[in-house]
């Protein structure tokens, strides 16, 4: 590692997110086949407040930067100084996410590789719980003279790398760091400057193979990360080795949070039919059981668009296929010792053929009631039975994420569409369409405690 251009530096914000928040400080230090070669610092404007609590943290207040050269008029210089260096830094996403997100807007491309130190100690030290800076430092035994000063940091970083060199030997240091800018495999035709280009940010890809044919849609809460472990090295899928081989072109599409890149990925999938994607296609062949207890009826299969979603007090189950419902009965039936006759999977009186083999209990031979019957009957069903849509008609949820905002506009498990303003709501007169696929994702979504989501209920 340390026989390489480095770059050790520290950025001081205005806030957490790259997005939206600006940079006020900037710290670096130069090193040169294992040697210092120079630092270098400045305050930066930020052409926006710096809020209290990050001014009590920091100790860089408004009035200090109020004179100070904005991110532009120091842009060239810090590009000069970055470019062609192994870029070292703290929580490393974190100032790598600002300083690109700084050059693109002015228009300039910022790509580097990159090593977290925070990763780095995990590695070298992994019976260590914590790897915060200050544990580092204070583990280490390495002081600061200026804690959340961009150049003071900077400098413990230097400091720390030192340490680990002299206590584990440049080999397992260079070792280690490795393992982290370790180049993916990109087919021919596709360049890193395409894969940097691809914000750390929720949404969806597209890869796309000869002649543009759609080959595999996926999500993610982080597009960056996800699609390179696709590219990396050792290939465990065979999945992303296909991919690897066969893609040409990647796009995608940013949402504002993970509901976005679900419903969107559910979407495309129908939409696009990709050749490796297996799950999520397009199905025209859903159907569910009806079944009213109160009126001694075996379970009626019914097709997925006679389904009213607005009542599922008597609906069990949504499934791809008649085959696919008909076996699942059949399994009900066998595991609570149902009637083939009573369930509709077997036509004719008297005994069903289960009961002649000792799995029926008897209902269609008299030996029990339709009431003990349909006890078991509505048992079996239960964990089958369609969720009731838990708001008052049609609702929006909001996910944000820095300046981007979105409005998922749902209705009985139905998704009518995405808008990025309740203004755009009027242009919305998109018809509720059961799919099974977006009724699993909010299923699962709305009743995740981990999901804290803000929701609109529009008037009924």
């Amino acid at each position: 590692m340390l026989d390489q251009r480095l770059v050790f530096l520290d950025l001081e914000t205005t806030g957490a997110t790259a997005t939206h928040d600006r940079i006020t400080e900037i710290g670096l230090i130069e090193v040169e086949r294992g040697r210092f070669a120079g630092e270098w610092s400045t305050l930066v404007n930020p052409e926006t407040r710096i809020p209290p609590f990050i001014e009590a943290l920091t100790g860089i207040s408004n009035d200090m930067v109020a004179l100070a050269p904005t991110f532009a008029e120091v842009a060239r210089e810090l590009k000069a100084r970055l470019d062609g260096k192994l870029l070292v830094a703290h929580n490393a996403r974190f100032d790598y996410g600002f300083l690109k997100n700084e050059f693109s807007r002015l228009g300039v491309k910022y790509h580097s590789r990159v090593v977290c130190t925070v990763k780095l100690s995990r590695k070298l030290f992994p019976g260590h719980a914590r790897h915060n800076l200050d544990s580092l430092m204070q583990r280490h035994g390495v002081a600061c003279g200026a804690r959340h000063r961009a150049l003071g940091d900077a400098r413990v970083l230097w400091d720390l790398v030192q340490k680990w060199r002299d206590e584990l030997g440049a080999e397992a240091l260079a070792a280690a760091a490795a393992a982290q800018v370790k180049a993916p495999t990109l087919p021919p035709g596709l360049s890193e400057l395409v894969l940097d280009e691809i914000p750390e940010t929720p949404g969806v890809y597209l890869f796309y193979g000869e002649n543009e044919m759609p080959l595999y849609v996926g999500k993610s809460v982080n597009l960056r990360s996800r699609v390179l472990a696709h590219f990396a090295g050792d290939h465990r899928l065979a999945k992303d080795m296909r991919i690897v081989r066969q893609v040409k072109r990647i796009d995608w599409k940013e949402t504002a949070g993970e509901l976005g890149a679900l419903l969107e990925e559910a979407r495309l999938v129908k939409e696009l039919l990709p050749t490796m994607n297996r799950q999520l296609r397009r199905n025209s062949d859903l159907c569910a059981f009806a079944w009213d207890p109160a009126q001694r009826e075996a379970p009626r299969l019914i097709r997925g668009a006679d389904i009213d979603f607005s009542d599922t007090a008597n609906v069990y189950g949504v499934f791809r296929s008649k085959r696919a419902a008909l076996d699942t009965l059949r399994n009900l039936a066998q595991a609570f010792e149902l009637c083939l006759i009573a369930t509709g999977l077997e036509k004719g009186s008297g005994p069903c053929f289960a009961h002649q083999i000792e799995r029926c209990r008897g209902v269609c031979a008299g030996k029990e009631s339709r009431a003990q019957h349909d006890l078991r009957l509505a048992e079996a069903l239960r964990e089958l039975k369609l969720a009731a849509w838990p708001f008052k008609g049609r609702i929006g949820v909001r996910e944000a994420n820095g300046e981007r905002t979105e409005l998922h506009v749902l209705d009985h498990w139905c998704h009518l569409g995405t808008v990025r303003s309740e203004h755009e709501l009027d242009a919305l007169d998109a018809q509720p369409s059961f799919d099974l696929d977006t009724y699993k994702i909010l299923k699962r979504f709305l009743a995740s405690t981990k999901n804290s989501i803000e929701v609109v209920q529009f008037a009924r």
